[in-house]
């Protein structure tokens, strides 16, 4: 039997052609399907070969999040990407208007984090 595999995450966000180009711009990502999605909405798939974000928009536009996912069960914290050349994506970051927070040097690796335009927090991490 294969060993269980993430395979993608579904977001929700305000503009997912916005998303998908952010993504491809500072990972390298494509986007694998877009289309019609549940209750009228539009999702696009972004990602590689093996994995993906699946970023959802509904039909009728969603509120802002306004809470703290850190405290709020069922929350999604952040999303984690793993990349070579942590200091170039940081530098594309920077390039969009995003601003990178908390950065870290731990073994084994660095990490910093930054907010998406919706607020979705994503982390950078380099193993290299």
């Amino acid at each position: 039997m294969p060993t269980p595999r993430l395979e993608h995450l579904n977001l929700t966000s305000s503009n997912p052609q916005a998303m998908a180009a952010m993504l491809d711009d500072l990972f390298g990502w494509q986007i694998r399907w877009q289309g019609e999605a549940k209750d009228g909405g539009h999702t696009i798939h972004v990602g590689n070969d093996d994995t993906y974000l699946a970023v959802y928009a509904p039909k009728a536009q969603v509120a802002a999040k306004t809470n703290n996912n850190y405290t709020t069960t069922g929350g999604l914290n952040h999303v984690g990407v793993v990349v070579d050349d942590i200091d170039a994506v940081e530098a594309k970051v920077v390039a969009r208007g995003l601003k990178p927070v908390m950065h870290a040097d731990y073994e084994p690796g660095r990490r910093f984090y930054f907010h998406d335009p919706d607020g979705i927090e994503f982390e950078v991490v380099s193993y290299s």
